[in-house]
């Protein structure tokens, strides 16, 4: 039979007698209780009515962003010693391995839509180390649409559904988006209509941390810290009509790419590198650290690379390992820190947040999210719905002084000579700045693009297919938004977007 550990949540049959969910066994599974061969059912019928009432409860809340990803498991192995920027003990010697989850996904869409839409991805990957759980929640790209926490679920929403007509719209998209003082997202948006905002697969693609996090080593020494999980396959995106053809034949074309070479063993890799900055290179900035919509230059502060990221195991049950699997930045270990990028902080919390709220107060205690490397003991956190780890016997439920307890904290004082705030509290709306400082790096990111042959033409074939669906008066603010980055671009938009969708007369009388 399985094993006789109550608390062991794999405690499966091992002679796969059927049984009921009380483990009692099935004399046939079709068969129901009824009065006489043709008379009503009767309720004293456990069988049936464990089957219905576990399937009409078998389907978790999706995730309300990065509702659609694939996963798979694998390890993070060491090359280079950078133990002078970061004492977590998964870095601390050269070759060590550090199993890992990765998660793959994209932003806008249900649990249903399809892999090769233009959005983007997600890239959020589960350290097992040995001081805890580590998870790195990152995208696909080095920049996001904004800096002001209190805008993303009205940014979301706006990728979504209409909430009058179910449908995917055209004007909410763009209306969010080039308001002026959301226009901050430019440089996100230049990234998400060139090709690369339909990477081919998910080996060929990068992930970035784009927040800055705050690292320091054993002797107190901090830094903010950037990190890039660059693929060793080569970048690989799809233009807008490969990407479309695709969703519509294999929607779930990046999911099947990914187990397919797994399974067939060839595994992918990346290649971990970070980026590194002193508070004093900080302040000479001409952005903020903390601005989570500029990237840092190559050439000032340049890729260190630290290790190897293989995927070589799929998982042998979806539900259980990527449905489930609960990921938030909040999930760190010692030496690394969320910094005081005000997106990252809030991300703190609504992360947990929702994993509650999908999955129950012990998320942590489903096999994929246990911290087995490293085990839990907190007496104060117990019972809640589907405690299933022993709830901790009969440890006293708070810090008893009867009880001995020991702490780690006195051995790494790292915090006191950190960065110190003062100032009082106050709103602050980090809005779209005066003039043409948030478009900058855009401009550098559409100058970048003609190095490849036809790359600029894509970005504004690929926006004026999707703006074509909006209003007249949105579209002339898309027009404008993207002039502002380089007029050729805005005209080129423009001319394709109304050659797609030409305008009545009485349209353009309105404007």
């Amino acid at each position: 039979m399985g094993n006789d550990n109550p608390t062991n949540a794999s405690n499966v049959r091992s002679d796969r007698v059927v049984t009921n969910s009380q483990g009692n066994p099935i004399n046939e599974p079709f068969a129901t209780q009824r009065v006489g061969q043709y008379g009503p059912l009767l309720l004293q019928d456990f069988t049936l009515l464990d089957s219905l009432a576990h399937f009409n409860r078998e389907r978790i809340p999706e995730r309300n962003p990065h509702a659609h990803g694939s996963g798979a498991f694998g390890y993070f192995e060491v090359t280079d010693d950078i133990t002078d920027v970061c004492g977590s003990a998964m870095f601390n010697e050269i070759g060590k391995k550090t199993r890992c989850m990765v998660r793959f996904s994209t932003v806008g869409g249900e649990k249903g839509s399809a892999d090769t839409a233009r959005d983007p991805r997600g890239f959020a990957t589960k350290f097992y180390t040995e001081e805890g759980n580590l998870d790195w929640v990152y995208n696909n790209t080095p920049v996001f649409f904004i800096r002001d926490p209190a805008k993303f679920p009205h940014f979301i929403h706006t990728q979504k559904r209409n909430p009058e007509t179910n449908l995917k719209d055209a004007n909410m998209f763009w209306d969010f988006l080039t308001t002026p003082e959301n226009q901050v997202a430019i440089h996100q948006v230049m990234i998400l209509f060139s090709d690369r905002g339909t990477p081919a697969t998910y080996r060929n693609m990068n992930g970035y941390s784009g927040h800055t996090y705050k690292w320091s080593n054993k002797k107190g020494e901090w830094f903010y810290v950037q990190v890039h999980i660059k693929t060793d396959q080569g970048i690989k995106n799809l233009n807008n009509e490969e990407a479309v053809k695709i969703a519509g034949e294999n929607p779930d074309y990046c999911g099947q790419d990914l187990f397919k070479n797994i399974k067939e063993g060839n595994f992918p890799t990346w290649t971990v590198y970070i980026q590194t900055m002193t508070e004093a290179e900080a302040q000479k900035l001409p952005f903020s650290v903390f601005d989570l919509t500029k990237v840092w230059s190559h050439k000032q502060f340049p890729l260190r690379r630290i290790g190897k990221m293989v995927l070589n195991e799929n998982p042998k049950n979806y539900f259980a390992q990527v449905e489930q699997v609960a990921f938030s930045p909040s999930h760190t270990v010692p030496y690394q820190e969320a910094s005081a990028d005000p997106v990252l902080q809030s991300r703190l919390f609504a992360y947990p947040d929702a994993h509650r709220h999908r999955l129950g107060a012990n998320y942590h205690q489903i096999p994929v999210n246990c911290p087995y490397a490293s085990r839990v003991f907190n007496p104060s956190i117990r019972d809640g719905p589907m405690n299933v780890d022993g709830n901790l016997g009969s440890e006293p439920n708070y810090l008893s002084t009867a009880k001995s307890y020991n702490y780690t904290q006195a051995s790494k004082p790292i915090q006191q000579h950190q960065e110190v705030w003062n100032g009082p509290a106050l709103p602050f709306h980090w809005a779209t700045s005066p003039g043409d400082a948030d478009f900058v790096q855009a401009r550098g990111l559409y100058n970048v693009l003609a190095r490849t042959p036809g790359q600029q033409q894509a970005l504004a074939h690929n926006v004026a297919v999707h703006v074509a669906n909006a209003c007249p008066e949105i579209q002339e603010r898309v027009f404008a938004m993207f002039s502002r980055v380089d007029k050729t671009l805005g005209q080129s938009i423009k001319r394709e977007a109304l050659s797609i969708s030409p305008r009545s007369s009485s349209q353009q009388a309105k404007l």
